[in-house]
């Protein structure tokens, strides 16, 4: 899903709701208008309304150069962006966005000789497009989205055996079953999770504690030009998703115990017509 750069926040009418919207939008025209100083400092007022920030202002902040990346988009943005957009969430992200990766998943599982899977657990599930993607390759799937609304979605699709609300860090770190047990799955996938992450150590970290050994862990990227990461490992973009750093993604995976099997340049999806890179990645617990 991409952030709309017209999207105005929608709010109800208590007073302080109504500055939050109103301080919210003034820096979304700022900012479209190029003052992004301006921008910034309505940015700031709409986060000290709403610390919990579902506008997503510290990530414009972060965008326009006004702040340093954050470690990930804040929950409460990331669960009213899918909410929002989640009667048309295929037709964006398909026929809008051209996007493929769960298709590329379930080739690149092919192509690697790999499963099948007897247990997957989907991170950022969505409708369930990776789900279907790969359902005749896995036995059980587990499905995972903060959006409430996805997840219902994605229960009308019958791919999934279970699905949670929930946010992918957090739920590999706290998920335990009704009878307090931990679960652990074969395949965790994670398509289109790591550009609203930033930082990648909890997830991998909480990945290779719920993968069975030799386990395997797939996900999608994007990334920009060493040039304009200038050495950072991730940073927000023009377009207000993260990117991370090709080195930065293989040091990590090392250091929490996973081999790389495919680390294969893709176009992630399109932005305004123009393909956005990006890494799909195939790697195995050692």
């Amino acid at each position: 899903m991409s952030d709309n750069d017209n999207q105005a926040l929608d709010t109800d009418s208590s007073m302080d709701n109504e500055a939050l919207a109103e301080a919210y939008n003034r820096g979304l025209k700022l900012q479209k208008e190029g003052d992004f100083q301006g921008a910034a400092e309505a940015y700031r007022q709409a986060l000290e309304l709403d610390p919990s920030d579902p506008g997503g202002v510290s990530i414009r902040l972060a965008a326009i150069g006004a702040e340093q990346s954050p470690e990930k988009m804040p929950d409460a943005y990331v669960a009213t962006l899918f909410d929002q957009h989640a009667d048309i969430f295929d037709e964006i992200l398909v026929d809008e966005l051209g996007y493929c990766v769960p298709l590329l998943v379930r080739d690149l599982i092919q192509r690697l000789g790999l499963g099948p899977f007897e247990r997957m657990l989907d991170l950022g599930c969505g409708t369930g497009l990776t789900g279907m993607a790969v359902a005749d390759c896995t036995t059980h799937r587990t499905g995972v989205d903060l959006s409430e609304r996805i997840i219902e979605l994605a229960y009308d699709r019958d791919v999934y055996d279970d699905l949670y609300v929930g946010e992918a860090v957090d739920f590999l770190k706290e998920f335990e079953e009704e009878d307090g047990s931990r679960p652990a799955w074969d395949l965790i996938a994670a398509t289109d999770v790591l550009p609203y992450l930033g930082a990648v150590e909890a997830f991998l970290a909480g990945a290779a504690d719920r993968l069975n050994p030799k386990g395997c862990l797939a996900f999608s990227t994007e990334t920009l030009a060493e040039e304009i990461l200038q050495g950072r490992p991730y940073m927000v973009g023009p377009k207000s998703r993260f990117a991370q750093g090709e080195t930065y993604i293989r040091t990590a995976l090392d250091r929490a115990g996973f081999e790389i099997l495919a680390m294969d340049p893709i176009t992630v999806r399109l932005e305004e017509g123009v393909p956005v890179p990006g890494h799909l990645v195939m790697a195995r617990l050692r």
